[in-house]
């Protein structure tokens, strides 16, 4: 069982009667304020990010009510003032050690990142995310000794501030926080090595009447077990229940859910709310990550959520934030290729497929407007280019390491595409993120050419790239080929990168990359 958890932290302060008197009224108009709408992240890390004005538009046009971020960006903030929306600002995990030993530093955030926005009538901040997901056992305890004194830290200043009865602080908090050793959720309760750690964050929440917010991934699951049942994954599965002492489960988000509601009550905290802080489904970049299996998985969670179902537990309404709403081609693909395409929405704010969102008969996705593209124009694998040039493999490499490739490979929307595709695909991926720039499609030996027909075949979408600047670290500056670079990658990272991104696929063509 595994699900992510965000709490919310705030110390108790001894208050006037005044105040108190205050706080109270602020405490009811911000629960008469508070909305039950479904929530979506809203992630940036992007090549040519849309511009936030344009992503506020399509949050209101789809019905979202509130908004997550991964941090308190201005310009972000700025344009979803007076939307209408709510709001979560994020504080990223390597500024915790600072926020940690300094309640200026905590003070000074704060007043930059959430007093100005609040006091000028501008966006709608309710929570302050306080790391992300820093309890992971793949950062060996990092963040540990400092998340907890940065929550107290960061709710210190909002107390200051006056915002402490509107604003909370919380922290995302992965799956591994909690767990089931035999994956009944009935024996849930939190790891055993953090286990003092996460009650002292329970009871925090709990005092200050913040929920604990959970990120859970059905995907997750079927990804990282061979063996686990697919249909279980789903809602509405009728071929893998599980009984729990009679409670019958017939999907593992209800199950992992209710393995956190477990550890809650089993620790004195069974009442506390819950918030789902991420759930979603990828779309490319693994085989279980496709456009068909998206839209059943979030469309079921949907129908859960607008049906008021709930779980076995928590029966009635699902707090919920879907992730994501725009693919981030910038991200690391370090869990997965598939992290790169978590959106309901493509890089250009185009729906991928009909999902409900508000009712059950509403018609779906509605796609972002104004959007400005590049020419229409691809970087190919010249025709007349051999696939034995030697150079061929080194700048498939660069050009993979440089821009996006995680839709080549097995199970992927490119999967069908043959050795010359595969190669075009990388150069217009390196074309399009360095701005259609004529240098970018200048690989050695003429292996490249510019075209205006559409080369796209099939689910493989050869993209062309909205309108904006690269951002794209190591790209060359946007200034194309570096011959220097690209020795480097002949020499260090073809063998390892190459042949195993695409190496097994152009083994198959008789392309021998990686006979060696």
């Amino acid at each position: 069982m595994g699900g992510l958890i965000k709490g919310v932290v705030s110390t108790r302060q001894r208050q006037q009667p005044l105040v108190v008197t205050l706080r109270c009224i602020s405490i009811l108009q911000l629960l008469v304020d508070s909305v039950s709408g479904i929530g979506v992240n809203w992630g940036t890390q992007a090549t040519h990010p849309l511009p936030p004005s344009t992503v506020v538009k399509m949050l209101r046009d789809n019905g979202f009510q509130k908004v997550k971020l991964f941090d308190a960006d201005s310009a972000t903030l700025n344009a979803l003032a007076n939307s209408g929306i709510q709001v979560m600002v994020g504080i990223p995990n390597d500024m915790l050690y600072n926020l940690a030993n300094s309640e200026q530093a905590a003070d000074t955030w704060v007043a930059k990142n959430v007093s100005s926005h609040i006091s000028s009538g501008g966006a709608d901040i309710r929570y302050v995310a306080v790391g992300n997901e820093p309890f992971l056992s793949s950062y060996n305890g990092s963040f540990l000794g400092t998340t907890l004194p940065a929550l107290r830290n960061i709710q210190s200043a909002l107390t200051k501030a006056g915002l402490s009865p509107r604003v909370k602080v919380t922290v995302p908090l992965n799956a591994d926080v909690y767990e089931s050793p035999t994956n009944l959720p009935s024996d849930g309760d939190f790891r055993s090595d953090i286990h003092d750690l996460m009650l002292s964050i329970v009871k925090f929440l709990s005092d200050n009447g913040a929920p604990f917010t959970v990120n859970i991934y059905p995907f997750i699951s079927l990804y990282s077990d061979p063996n686990f049942p697919l249909g279980f994954a789903f809602f509405g599965n009728k071929s893998f229940p599980l009984n729990d002492g009679g409670t019958i489960y017939d999907n593992v988000f209800d199950a992992n859910h209710d393995t956190l509601i477990w550890a809650l009550q089993k620790n004195g905290y069974g009442s506390l709310p819950v918030v789902i802080g991420e759930i979603g489904w990828p779309t490319d970049g693994d085989k279980n990550a496709n456009l068909n299996y998206a839209q059943q998985f979030n469309q079921g969670f949907m129908d859960s959520v607008i049906s008021n179902k709930g779980t076995p537990l928590r029966p009635g309404y699902v707090d919920a934030y879907l992730f994501s709403l725009i693919d981030e081609d910038a991200k690391s693909i370090q869990p997965g290729n598939f992290e790169r395409h978590w959106g309901l929405f493509y890089l250009d704010g185009q729906p991928k497929y009909a999902v409900s969102l508000v009712t059950a008969n509403s018609k779906g996705l509605v796609p972002a407007r104004d959007v400005h593209y590049l020419a229409r124009q691809w970087c190919i694998m010249s025709p007349s280019a051999s696939l034995d040039d030697p150079q061929v493999g080194p700048s498939v490499s660069y050009a993979c390491a440089n821009a996006d490739c995680t839709s080549l490979g097995y199970g992927t929307s490119c999967e069908n595409l043959d050795a010359r595709g595969n190669i075009s695909y990388a150069f217009n991926s390196y074309y399009q993120q360095n701005n259609q720039l004529e240098s970018a499609c200048k690989f050695p030996n003429n292996l490249s050419v510019v075209i205006n027909n559409d080369p796209s075949t099939g689910t493989c979408k050869f993209r062309i790239m909205i309108q904006g600047q690269a951002v794209i670290s190591g790209a060359g500056g946007g200034k194309g080929f570096s011959r220097s670079s690209l020795v480097v990658f002949i020499l260090v990272f073809f063998p390892l990168y190459f042949c195993d991104f695409l190496g097994l696929k152009l083994k198959v063509y008789g392309l021998g990359f990686c006979d060696f």
